[in-house]
């Protein structure tokens, strides 16, 4: 990989960049899960598990429940009210959110605005994606107007966004794909890479600039050269009984793919259920994703994941959970 430095696949410049634009869509369907769904009905209910449930709508906003042949369907937990992560998407029945530090990466993914329900999943040029079937909701992540914020691309880019308002500027730093780190910090300060073949350094050429429009032509740069090959060794092998927020699902390759964990809750016995959510090529919107499993239901059950683990539009195989030292 020394030999690449322009980011592949979902993947001095201060001039806009000029990039090939990718025509349509990758086929990197998963197979589908076909074994079942999360038991989303219950049977007959004694006093004290009916006491449990109505416990539950009432601590999630009177959220409407289907009643279906004698039985009852158990609350949903998509609330279209919702503009933000937490409020859109209610943790399910049996289960809370994890505690988190005031603060922190997962507290700020929990507050993230949303999309108003519905929304479609655009492409960076303002287009319909076209196919609409993965997502159930549409982060309100700002996205640049070229076929550059892709998958790799748009994980950086939420954790860039959370260094920058919770001024930690100096944790907005990212390796090029040839291992060169580029860091926030002396971009701010005027430098700007030079780029000859596969060698980069620094070169003084402006002012120092603390805007976000400066920032973002930043995040440009980092966009071109560096993608999942670069986040895979920015990454380390994690597990299930260790997941949180900011975690991935990842394969660097030439293209590659991640999803990012997005929200983690637990049930009394300490197992785990959890979010999606990816952006894609060519460029999108960072988006939350289905579980085809149960298409009502977006939470990712750990008893559910089993090697190939598929999502929506890719799948991965063993090995592929990673947690980031950003």
């Amino acid at each position: 990989m020394a030999a690449c430095l322009l980011a592949c696949g979902c993947g001095g410049i201060d001039a806009e960049p000029s990039v090939p634009i990718l025509q349509g869509e990758p086929i990197l369907q998963g197979q589908p899960i076909t074994d079942g769904t999360h038991g989303m009905a219950v049977e007959k209910e004694s006093l004290e598990e009916g006491a449990m449930k109505d416990n539950f709508m009432e601590e999630n906003l009177g959220q409407e429940v289907a009643e279906t042949a004698g039985e009852a369907a158990m609350p949903a937990v998509i609330r279209d009210e919702g503009d933000t992560l937490e409020t859109r998407i209610l943790a399910p029945y049996g289960y809370e959110r994890v505690s988190l530090e005031e603060g922190s990466f997962g507290e700020f993914l929990r507050q993230y605005p949303m999309k108003p329900a519905g929304s479609k999943v655009h492409l960076y040029d303002g287009s319909e994606k076209g196919s609409q079937r993965a997502h159930v909701a549409v982060f309100d992540l700002p996205i640049e107007e070229y076929d550059l914020q892709q998958c790799a691309d748009s994980v950086m880019r939420i954790y860039a966004e959370y260094f920058w308002a919770t001024e930690q500027y100096d944790r907005i730093k990212f390796h090029f794909t040839n291992g060169f780190l580029a860091e926030y910090g002396k971009w701010r300060d005027g430098n700007r890479v030079s780029v000859h073949g596969n060698n980069v350094s620094w070169i003084k050429s402006k002012s120092r600039d603390d805007s976000y429009e400066c920032f973002t032509k930043y995040l440009k740069t980092i966009f071109i050269y560096a993608g999942t090959l670069s986040m895979e060794k920015e990454s380390e092998a994690t597990t299930l009984s260790k997941l949180k927020a900011g975690d991935v699902f990842l394969y660097g390759g030439s293209p590659g793919h991640v999803v990012m964990v997005a929200d983690v809750c637990e049930n009394e016995k300490g197992e785990k259920a959890f979010l999606l959510a990816q952006g894609y090529m060519p460029a999108q919107e960072f988006h939350l994703l289905k579980n085809d499993r149960h298409p009502e239901d977006p939470w990712y059950y750990e008893e559910e994941v089993t090697y190939p683990f598929s999502t929506p539009e890719y799948t991965f195989d063993e090995g592929s959970l990673r947690s980031l030292n950003y």
